[in-house]
């Protein structure tokens, strides 16, 4: 029941938003945030990519260092995965976004060069802290 209720409201941001914006799923851990996001994926797009930055390569990570030619970036993200993006019918997934906070500064000029949606998870208890 629950995640058919969490299935119909990012359903209904795709179908209201229109990659205007992206959408950030936080939460706890394994509570199955990602497991959601990638079957709505596969139903609802016609090709996508997770980018899971609690064990993805340096290699993808550095992509987010320098967005400055996002047809390059767009580039370099395919051939790494080996997965073709299509424009408006493609999602990318940035999973354990917490973990990479050059991911969350990209993601506003990514969301308004419009070609593909975002939807960001993290887990609330990897937020750091100052000490005391």
């Amino acid at each position: 029941m629950y995640r058919r209720q969490i299935y119909n409201k990012i359903k209904d941001w795709k179908d209201r938003r229109q990659g205007r914006t992206a959408l950030l799923i936080e939460g706890a851990r394994r509570v199955g945030k990602s497991t959601v996001v990638e079957e709505f994926a596969r139903r609802e797009y016609e090709s996508y990519i997770l980018i899971d930055f609690a064990s993805c390569r340096k290699a993808t990570r550095d992509l987010f260092s320098d967005i400055s030619d996002l047809d390059f970036f767009f580039l370099q993200l395919q051939t790494q995965t080996w997965i073709r993006l299509i424009e408006r019918k493609s999602l990318i997934i940035f999973d354990e976004v917490q973990l990479c906070p050059q991911a969350r500064q990209a993601i506003k000029y990514l969301v308004r060069d419009n070609r593909y949606d975002y939807i960001e998870t993290g887990s609330l208890i990897s937020l750091t802290s100052s000490p005391l």
